[in-house]
């Protein structure tokens, strides 16, 4: 991890492994997501993967080592994984993914449940999960509403075109500026309010579980509750004085 001003980096770092996930990254990347959730430093947060890939999945060789074991070895690392989401998930800052080379099963939920995607040109996305006889994690069929099954059964591989073009990603760069072009995306959020980021997530984030009454409901609860903040006034001072807004938190 490092910060470059009031924006964190989270690097995936077992380069030689393509970044997949084993147990210690998994405890590593639940910790990494706590810290930069609970610094009120941090406004914006870029996750990227050292060496040649993003993150290609899991770790299957911790599977085969003991195969009558799996199911224990599965729920402890799907634990992390998940535990290491939901932190994602419920994060009040905006979380970017950086993501180049083969990404594959885990990554790929990985890349989709951050808030935003930079993919590389190289960058392609492979399902993989019914080549091994199992169902996804991390979220994947959740997060996959309109492509999910088309990917997931067929296990075809896409590359970042195709991802940005299906919306599963919202830039395709050269791969030398991949994570430049998300560093910049994540610098942007330190002059936003960081109240209203929040509240944005969480009322998209509960988007797709409600009716369009009750987000209509939500919204207006919402905006109201936004209405008594510093932030707000602010806001509304700095666009009647045409000036760029300063927010207090």
């Amino acid at each position: 991890t490092e910060r470059r001003g009031s924006v964190a980096i989270i690097r995936l770092n077992r380069p030689r492994q393509l970044n997949v996930i084993d147990p210690a990254m998994g405890r590593g990347l639940v910790t990494a997501v706590g810290e930069a959730a609970a610094d009120p430093g941090v406004r914006a947060v870029v996750l990227a993967g050292n060496g040649r890939s993003f993150c290609a999945g899991g770790d299957l060789g911790a599977f085969h080592e003991d195969l009558a074991a799996a199911p224990q070895t599965a729920a402890g690392l799907i634990d992390l994984f998940h535990t290491a989401l939901r932190g994602i998930a419920s994060m009040p800052k905006p979380v970017i993914a950086a993501v180049h080379g083969p990404v594959a099963g885990g990554g790929f939920s990985l890349a989709v449940a951050c808030d935003m995607v930079v993919a590389a040109e190289d960058a392609t996305f492979l399902s993989a999960y019914t080549k091994l006889g199992t169902s996804p994690d991390g979220g994947l069929t959740w997060s996959l509403t309109r492509r999910a099954l088309d990917l997931i059964l067929t296990n075809q591989r896409i590359d970042a075109g195709t991802a940005l073009a299906w919306g599963l990603v919202n830039r395709v760069v050269p791969a030398a500026e991949v994570e430049a072009t998300a560093l910049g995306i994540a610098a942007t959020f330190g002059q936003a309010s960081m109240g209203a980021t929040a509240a944005v997530k969480r009322l998209v984030g509960e988007a797709s579980g409600q009716s369009y009454d009750a987000q209509l409901d939500a919204e207006r609860a919402s905006f109201v509750a936004r209405t008594e903040t510093a932030d707000f006034r602010e806001g509304i001072s700095a666009f009647i004085a045409r000036r760029p807004a300063v927010f207090p938190d």
